[in-house]
């Protein structure tokens, strides 16, 4: 049967090595599930595949976009299922990679069917952001949909603008146009999780961003500081380099930021998968582990 084999897990664990070793064993292409590594000009502070890990095995979704570019779960969905679909023809097992919560949940259980939002909508909450800030659109986002209001994450400009585009779109409570309701897909799911101890997981997230910074990231984030308002920019290890140019804090003090918050994203990620009973956890820190024995077992029993 036509498998979609799901390698998630926080950043920093090391999905992208594993994910290359396991999609040459299986001659399979590979998708990536991560919302960042989808834009052009990024490869540092993303974590993107390097070229020699690109050739060893097709890649997907991988710096196919301008970061002016909008782009959602929704759209990712859609995309990622029929080119699923038309990979099976001849690859049996295509493996999905990424850390992005909501991009695998799109993927392996459905998003619900959301308005397509007018252009001009969007660009005006958009100035309305950077001029003002996220409060106003915060406080349109109760008045309209308390029940959201009440579950968001308030700090994520991200959630709460889609949230009231979809209540001034519709007329309707974002909320209650999410049913959460399971789609079926044509083809099984196998779900694995890399997870390590928690402080070789820090040891590990903090080298990363030190290696980032020798390999040029505050030089690529210095050629993208005229596009930080846009939400692609929105994100851990630009953003506190751009605090960090604009004279909130040196240099050093962003490096040492960068790092505290890749940590509070692996957890956060840990914690959303963790509530995921189908996914099947190999630790990476037990070096008596063979990784890829263990991914070809869930292949066979299922």
């Amino acid at each position: 049967m036509n498998t979609l084999l799901v390698l998630l897990g926080p950043t920093g664990v090391g999905k992208t090595v594993g994910s290359i070793r396991i999609a040459e064993k299986l001659s399979s292409p590979i998708l990536s599930a991560d919302s960042r590594q989808l834009y052009k000009g990024m490869p540092i502070g993303t974590a993107a595949p390097t070229p020699d890990q690109l050739s060893r095995a097709k890649h997907y979704f991988v710096g196919i976009l301008s970061p002016e570019e909008y782009y959602s779960a929704s759209r990712y969905e859609e995309e990622a299922i029929t080119l699923i679909e038309k990979l099976h023809k001849k690859h049996p097992v295509v493996v999905m990679v990424g850390g992005s919560m909501l991009y695998i949940d799109a993927v392996c259980r459905g998003i619900d069917e959301m308005p397509t939002i007018d252009d001009e909508l969007r660009k005006d909450l958009q100035q309305l952001y950077r001029k003002e800030g996220l409060d106003p659109i915060r406080q349109q986002l109760k008045l309209l949909d308390p029940v959201f209001y009440r579950q968001v994450d308030l700090k994520n400009p991200k959630r709460v603008i889609h949230a009231l585009e979809v209540c001034l779109m519709t007329g309707k409570p974002y909320s209650s146009l999410r049913t959460n309701l399971r789609k079926k897909r044509p083809f099984r799911i196998v779900k694995i999780g890399f997870t390590r101890e928690r402080q070789e997981l820090y040891d590990r997230i903090n080298a990363r961003v030190d290696d980032m910074i020798d390999n040029g990231l505050i030089e690529e984030a210095q050629q993208l500081y005229p596009l930080r308002h846009l939400n692609s920019l929105n994100t851990v290890g630009y953003k506190e380099l751009f605090d960090s140019f604009d004279g909130k804090y040196d240099l050093n003090t962003a490096i040492e930021k960068i790092k505290q918050h890749s940590r509070n994203y692996a957890r956060k990620q840990l914690s959303w998968f963790k509530r995921d009973k189908e996914i099947h956890w190999i630790h990476l820190s037990d070096e008596k582990i063979d990784v890829e024995a263990q991914i070809m077992k869930q292949l066979s029993h299922l």
